[in-house]
């Protein structure tokens, strides 16, 4: 029994990949599967567009997204040109694999996250509408992403509770 733990210890801190998570679930745990993973590059995108916005141009966040941090070299002779809001991007597109891997679990704390991530949608889409420095193709990308991770949510735990009704209620 230990070993099935100890080898499932970096899944259990993520909230899946742990059968007995239903009844082991620890408040410490619980405070960390419910946060939607996609808080992160929510939280990062907002700290720069407040950054850039401090200094009055009504196109910095545009232009930081943008703007060519750096390159690399690709064997084909040309340069990689990388973004900030690429590399913001690609974050997310880590943090939504891991949400999308979290939505699998039908528990109260998985119902806590699909809350939260729905949360997080909607600050997003009225940053994006109401807000100049929100109104990014990158932004646009992240709140897709968000609205993904509840739809998906939101679709894996009603066909996992649809299958634990079959399962449980037949074969008497």
């Amino acid at each position: 029994m230990t070993d099935r733990r100890s080898a499932g210890v970096g899944g259990s801190i993520l909230g899946i990949f742990d059968p007995d998570q239903r009844t082991t679930n620890k408040k410490g745990a619980s405070l960390f599967t419910a946060f939607p993973l996609l808080a992160i590059p929510f939280a990062i995108y907002n700290v720069l567009a407040i950054t850039f916005a401090i200094g009055g141009d009504p196109n910095a966040a545009y232009h930081a997204m943008t703007d060519i941090w750096f390159s690399l070299p690709m064997p084909a002779g040309a340069h990689w040109a990388i973004s900030v809001g690429d590399v913001i991007l690609f974050i997310s597109l880590i943090c939504l694999f891991f949400e999308l891997l979290k939505s699998t679990n039908s528990d109260n704390v998985a119902i806590a996250n699909h809350s939260l991530s729905m949360l997080l949608f909607i600050i997003c889409l009225v940053e994006f509408l109401l807000l100049r420095n929100w109104s990014t193709s990158t932004f646009f990308l992240l709140m897709c992403m968000t609205l993904m991770d509840v739809v998906a949510g939101f679709i894996v735990t009603a066909i996992s509770a649809r299958k634990d009704i079959d399962f449980g209620g037949g074969g008497h």
